[in-house]
C-alpha cells in the first residue's frame, strides 16, 4: 500500500470513528432526556400552575391545618418537616415545627428547614410572604379544596409530590364512604338551616365553601347561602327574618346557642332545632371532614324529625 493509500485509509478510519463517537453521544444525551422527562413528576395546584419536581419531595412544609392532614392521608407523613398553627391531627403533626400561623410566615424558619416543596393555603397563606419564597426559588403548591372531589384529587397529588405508594388507596376509600353517605341521604325533605362559625360579629358561610357541599349531601339549604362573601357577616334581626328550620353552630359550648333560646318565636328554637357540631371536622377542608358530614347529616336529621312532629 502506497503512503497516499495509507495516509487516505486513516482519514476515512478517522472520519468513522468521529460519527461514532458522535452518534454515541447524541444517543446518550437523547436517553438522558427521555429519562428526565419520564422522571419528572408534574401535577397542577388548586391556583391552576404547573407544579414540576425533578424527583420526589423529600422536605415538605405546610402552611395550613387542612393540608397537613391530606399529606398525612396520602402517606407522606414522614416527608414534613414543617406546619402550621393548628395542626393538631394527627398527634405526629403537634410535634413537628411551627412555621406559619393565621397571617404571618417565618421565612427565616422555612428557608432553614430546606424543604423541596412547600405547600401553600391559596386563599388563607400570606400572599406577598408566598412571592418571596417562590423569589428564592422554593417550588410552591397552592391548595384549596372546594369540594369532596378536590379533597380526594388533594390526596393523589400529594402522594404524587412525594412519591408515596399509599394516595390511590386512600383517595378510593376517601371517595367510597362519600358515596355511602350521599346514598344514605338522598331524597330526603330539603330543610333550611343557619350556620354560624362566629358570634361576634356573627358569621357563617356561603355556598361557595365546601360546607355547602355538606349541606347539599344532608338536604339542608343555607338562608345566606347566596351572600357574596365566603364568610359574611349577618345580623341577629336578619336571622330572625330568616326564620330558619334549624341553626347549627360550630362553638364547642352549648352556651352559645342561648342567643338563639332567648327568641321563643324563631322557628329553630319553636322546634327545639338548635345543635352545635365540631367545627375542625366540618370546616377543614381534609380527610376527616366526612365525619363531620356525617355528624352534620345526623343533626339535620333530628331536626327534620322534630318538624315532623308537629
Amino acid at each position: 500500500m502506497t503512503h497516499a493509500s495509507r495516509w487516505k485509509s486513516r482519514l476515512v478510519l478517522e472520519f468513522v470513528l468521529e460519527f461514532a463517537l458522535g452518534f454515541v453521544l447524541s444517543l446518550v444525551l437523547l436517553l438522558g432526556l427521555i429519562h428526565s422527562a419520564h422522571s419528572e413528576i408534574t401535577v397542577v395546584d388548586d391556583g391552576a400552575h404547573t407544579v414540576r419536581l425533578t424527583t420526589a419531595a423529600k422536605r415538605v412544609v405546610s402552611l395550613a391545618p387542612h393540608i397537613t392532614e391530606l399529606l398525612y392521608a396520602a402517606g407522606a407523613g414522614h416527608a414534613v418537616v414543617g406546619v402550621s398553627a393548628w395542626s393538631d391531627y394527627p398527634a405526629e403533626a403537634k410535634k413537628l415545627p411551627i412555621v406559619a400561623d393565621g397571617t404571618r410566615l417565618d421565612l427565616e424558619r422555612i428557608i432553614d428547614l430546606q424543604p423541596d416543596l412547600v405547600i401553600a393555603w391559596k386563599s388563607g397563606s400570606n400572599a406577598h410572604q408566598i412571592k418571596r419564597l417562590k423569589k428564592l426559588g422554593l417550588t410552591i403548591f397552592e391548595s384549596e379544596p372546594q369540594s369532596f372531589n378536590d379533597i380526594a384529587t388533594s390526596i393523589e397529588r400529594f402522594a404524587k409530590l412525594t412519591g408515596s405508594s399509599d394516595g390511590t388507596h386512600a383517595a378510593k376509600t376517601f371517595r367510597e364512604s362519600h358515596e355511602r353517605l350521599k346514598q344514605r341521604y338522598a331524597r330526603k325533605k330539603s330543610i333550611s338551616i343557619f350556620y354560624q362559625i362566629w358570634p361576634s360579629p356573627l358569621m357563617t358561610l356561603n355556598d361557595k365553601h365546601l360546607v355547602a357541599e355538606m349541606f347539599q349531601l344532608c338536604g339542608a339549604v343555607n338562608v345566606f347561602g347566596k351572600l357574596a362573601p365566603l364568610t359574611p357577616s349577618v345580623s341577629a334581626e336578619a336571622v330572625t327574618k330568616a326564620n330558619p328550620d334549624a341553626i347549627l353552630m360550630t362553638d364547642p359550648e352549648s352556651s352559645g346557642l342561648d342567643r338563639w333560646r332567648a327568641l321563643p318565636t324563631l322557628k329553630a328554637t319553636r322546634f327545639d332545632n338548635l345543635f352545635s357540631v365540631n367545627g375542625t371536622l366540618v370546616n377543614r377542608a381534609g380527610p376527616r371532614v366526612l365525619e363531620g358530614a356525617a355528624q352534620l347529616c345526623e343533626k339535620i336529621e333530628t331536626a327534620r324529625e322534630h318538624l315532623q312532629k308537629h
